[in-house]
């Protein structure tokens, strides 16, 4: 597996992409959140404090279920720009009038801190990551030792009927490619994550038209492939695209990868005189009194 970034994505497609006013979380995220909270239930840990990466379109109604599945841990909304943290804000605070808003543990607007959080959520955001490794070395910094992280993501098979349709009128492709789920859980373990599970399963949508499919994938991304179309397509473009889709069945397929994996305790260099940092110690000998995984 190279280690080098996805080759078919543009970065500043990508950015502008992260740039973009915030705006209602996707149908598709929302489902795909929902599932994969039930999956908490494999996981005895109880953290005390968490992160949701990326919220407002990974999933604010999945921020409510995470909230009532763990009371009493404080959170962190970690969302890069400052317009998606409000937006954010607006839509998780209570009423004042409400005693939940009042009785509910502390909820902070920020990026969390090196080893702050025993749980980060981030569902729907690493495939249209342009340095997803650099991403995983954040996840990892911000996890306490034995914090585990819970991530989804699409892949290579999605979007699989618009890529046939795509590639049989000589177009360049609708998206780019998405990374196998081994591939990621390889880039796990080199971001110093421990024990990763990979799980993935095949989502297909049905649409009463092909406005209606394309409006769905216009929430859930950008093509950020590199040698997609330049510039803007014409009507007579637009016109021909609705044509070709109304004469197939209106459906796409989406590959969706789930994954965890846990923050293992920093492997300490064995020398003939070994220098441990007061961090370091501290890092060593008192994580796992605050925090600790049950088998």
């Amino acid at each position: 597996m190279s280690t080098q970034r996805p080759p078919t994505i543009d970065p500043q497609a990508a950015q502008r992409w992260q740039q973009m006013p915030p705006a209602p979380s996707p149908w598709l995220h929302e489902e795909v959140a929902r599932r994969m909270q039930e999956r908490l239930d494999w996981i005895k840990c109880q953290p005390t404090h968490w992160a949701h990466w990326a919220p407002v379109r990974g999933g604010l109604q999945a921020h409510a279920l995470l909230a009532q599945r763990y009371p009493s841990a404080e959170c962190y909304v970690a969302e890069a720009l400052k317009e998606s943290a409000q937006y954010a804000a607006k839509k998780i605070a209570k009423p004042w009038w409400k005693p939940t808003r009042w009785s509910a543990a502390a909820t902070q607007y920020a990026m969390p801190g090196e080893g702050a959080v025993q749980m980060l959520w981030a569902n729907m955001t690493l495939h249209m990551a342009p340095d997803p490794q650099a991403l995983m070395a954040q996840w990892h910094r911000a996890l306490a030792v034995d914090g585990f992280l819970m991530f989804s993501c699409l892949g290579p098979d999605t979007l699989q009927e618009l890529r046939a349709l795509y590639q049989s009128l000589g177009w360049p492709a609708p998206s780019h490619e998405f990374t196998d789920m081994h591939d990621w859980g390889d880039m796990l373990g080199a971001a110093g994550f421990a024990e990763p599970v990979m799980d993935m399963e095949r989502i297909t949508l049905t649409f009463e038209s092909p406005h209606r499919l394309l409006q769905e994938l216009r929430g859930l991304g950008r093509n950020l492939q590199p040698l997609r179309f330049p510039g803007l397509r014409g009507r007579k473009w637009r016109e021909q695209l609705h044509r070709e889709l109304a004469r197939a069945p209106l459906q796409l397929t989406f590959e969706v990868i789930y994954g965890h994996a846990f923050k293992p305790a920093p492997r300490l260099t064995v020398r003939a005189e070994t220098v441990l940092s007061l961090a370091q110690m501290r890092e060593t000998l008192h994580q796992r009194k605050s925090f600790s995984r049950n088998p």
